[in-house]
């Protein structure tokens, strides 16, 4: 008879035996559940935040909310940005032309900066989370791909002194370096920084990144403070074709994840992210069909999404993790205990969906693969 629940406690004791392994290479994809831990907005609340935001003018409050009928922010960015591109001197399509869609995009991007504000966030899970990696000394570095534009893995890392590389060189102005991004080989110790040196990778840009032409050469740089005075954040890349100039960083950085994914027995931690980018989910669903030494690890906060269930319901190598409910081995199960177990199970519930409860077990069992300590 097959089994039919499954001990929340067996399943986190079995990840933080795994995750002890320091052969392993590990990777974290962490989506905007992750920053509402902290008390910031997800894509939703941001799309709130832009269409209240007084930076906007009476005409560009009309034209978002025009847009958000039938795309949402990060769709409509990606809109504003192909007109851009494509519309020259003197043409126009619908309210737009050039110059109106690129300054939408500016207000857009502007508004979206102080609703991020890490300073008057919690910076607990965050603390939390640096806490764990900068003690997981791993053979290989750590990776972490964000999707969120915030700063709070940058304020947690920097907090507790995690050394990280985010692709920047520089300080004043950081640039970005597409060829260390390419040719870091986690794999290869040759061409490696130190393992000890966290890889963090912002897929969607970051509230600190700005746009700027240099002549006709487009360049995106980092500030040390988030982007204002009118500047261009660069937030969400364009789906429009990238040239040379364009192509940076979001195309390197999302080739940055697939070969992430592609190295051998690697465990992926996916935690706040609801599986909203078809991009993102065909890469991970695609490695770990392809992969099947390696495994997925996928943390909901309450139920678990038809998308990813679907997948792992036929890939046996992607465990996903519900509130109420886990799949394993491609077999959705009943989560079955009847006493708490702190900050794993609690209120008949499995508490490691939620950010702040995942980052305190990554920082206190999962470094000595004992839940129960």
């Amino acid at each position: 008879m097959s089994e039919v629940t499954r001990d929340p406690e067996a399943v986190a004791t079995e990840l933080a035996g795994k995750l002890s392994a320091r052969t392993r290479h590990v990777c974290v994809l962490l989506g905007a559940g992750a920053s509402r831990s902290a008390g910031l907005p997800d894509l939703r609340g941001l799309q709130d935040a832009v269409k209240e935001s007084s930076r906007l003018t009476e005409t560009q409050q009309k034209q978002v909310a025009e847009l958000f009928k039938t795309r949402n922010l990060e769709e409509a960015l990606s809109y504003l940005r192909r007109l851009v591109a494509i519309l020259g001197d003197g043409q126009s399509l619908g309210d737009f032309n050039s110059a109106s869609a690129k300054e939408l995009q500016t207000a857009i991007t502007s508004a979206i900066i102080p609703a991020l504000d890490h300073k008057a966030a919690r910076h607990e899970p965050f603390r939390l989370f640096a806490n764990w990696v900068s003690g997981a000394y791993y053979r290989l570095p750590i990776e972490i791909f964000t999707i969120n534009y915030d700063l709070l893995l940058e304020t947690g890392f920097e907090e507790l002194a995690v050394p990280y590389f985010d692709g920047f060189v520089g300080v004043l102005g950081g640039q970005f370096r597409p060829e260390l991004v390419d040719t870091i080989d986690p794999t290869e110790q040759a061409h490696a920084l130190p393992a000890t040196f966290v890889r963090l990778w912002k897929l969607h840009g970051s509230v600190n990144w700005e746009e700027t032409t240099d002549g006709t050469r487009r360049r995106i740089v980092r500030r040390g403070v988030p982007v204002t005075d009118g500047a261009t954040a660069a937030i969400y890349p364009s789906d429009e074709k990238y040239d040379q100039s364009r192509r940076v960083p979001f195309v390197v950085l999302m080739d940055r994840f697939r070969r992430a994914l592609a190295v051998p027995e690697t465990l992926t931690l996916v935690a706040g992210y609801s599986f909203g980018d078809q991009d993102l989910n065909e890469m991970l669903f695609d490695a770990a069909r392809a992969h099947s030494r390696s495994e997925t690890v996928v943390f909901c906060f309450n139920d678990i999404s038809g998308v990813v269930g679907h997948a792992a319901a036929s890939t046996r190598n992607i465990s996903v993790l519900g509130g109420n409910e886990v799949i394993i081995g491609g077999q959705r199960l009943n989560w079955a205990r009847t006493e708490e177990l702190p900050g794993v199970w609690n209120g008949g519930a499995f508490q490691l969906g939620d950010f702040e409860h995942l980052a305190r077990f990554l920082a206190t069992k999962a470094r000595i693969g004992d839940v129960t300590a």
